[in-house]
């Protein structure tokens, strides 16, 4: 119960985004003639955010299950990153360990990075709960906006930025509790120079990969850096 209340506490700033956007894609697809249960078995057996909003045209179009297929890899590429961050301590996760992988979504990504787990508090527990909560937050945003979608008007004017502003506190908190800043000032750097130079549709998966080739250059420098604060 402590890893849980633990789990819980850490997962509020996901709970507030989750709930909004959730239902957001919720009346989503139920606005393009799609059944309730099946914006409840997205979330449920796919769980990938901006694929889940992606899946709403395609479906729509009766695309194939290559540009389907094609479309997820692209959208989540970013994951190949995420999960080398947490072979490690995946590994040690026991039979949570394929969950894990599964639920490993941008917002959970960045709580895990942040979350130091004191003994006797068991991490391997303590990500498994904040994984599913996370995943239990989006299921019950995307029930309430499938359920409202058919019976209540919705503007989805703005809805985006909800996220943005989720990716903001939890940044936030990483750099307040952060040894060493230099990381996060080194991926901020090169985010915005492939902005500026890519544009917003194409920038993300070149900064990810400069990003991490630049900090695996550093990473006897960080490595001493955060040793010595």
């Amino acid at each position: 119960m402590d890893e849980f209340r633990f789990a819980a506490k850490k997962t509020v700033p996901v709970l507030c985004g989750y709930l909004f956007m959730g239902a957001a894609f919720g009346l989503l697809f139920v606005s393009a003639g799609f059944p309730w249960y099946a914006a409840l078995a997205c979330s449920l057996l796919i769980y990938a955010g901006s694929v889940q909003y992606a899946f709403v045209p395609l479906l729509a179009q009766h695309a194939s299950l290559g540009m389907i297929g094609a479309t997820t890899l692209l959208l989540n590429a970013r994951h190949i990153f995420y999960g080398l961050s947490f072979v490690e301590s995946f590994q040690k996760a026991g039979k949570a360990r394929p969950y894990l992988i599964f639920a490993l979504t941008d917002e959970t990504y960045s709580l895990l990075c942040g979350t130091a787990v004191q003994p006797p508090m068991r991490q391997g527990r303590v990500f498994f709960w904040i994984s599913l909560l996370d995943q239990c937050y989006w299921i019950l945003g995307t029930a309430i906006g499938a359920f409202a979608g058919t019976a209540l008007p919705f503007d989805m004017t703005g809805v985006d930025f909800a996220m943005t502003a989720l990716f903001a506190v939890i940044f936030v908190e990483q750099w307040k509790s952060a040894k060493s800043h230099r990381p996060a000032i080194t991926g901020l750097v090169i985010a915005v120079v492939f902005l500026i130079v890519l544009g917003p549709e194409q920038f993300l998966l070149p900064t990810l990969l400069v990003t991490v080739f630049f900090l695996l250059l550093q990473r006897k420098k960080l490595e001493g850096v955060i040793g010595h604060e």
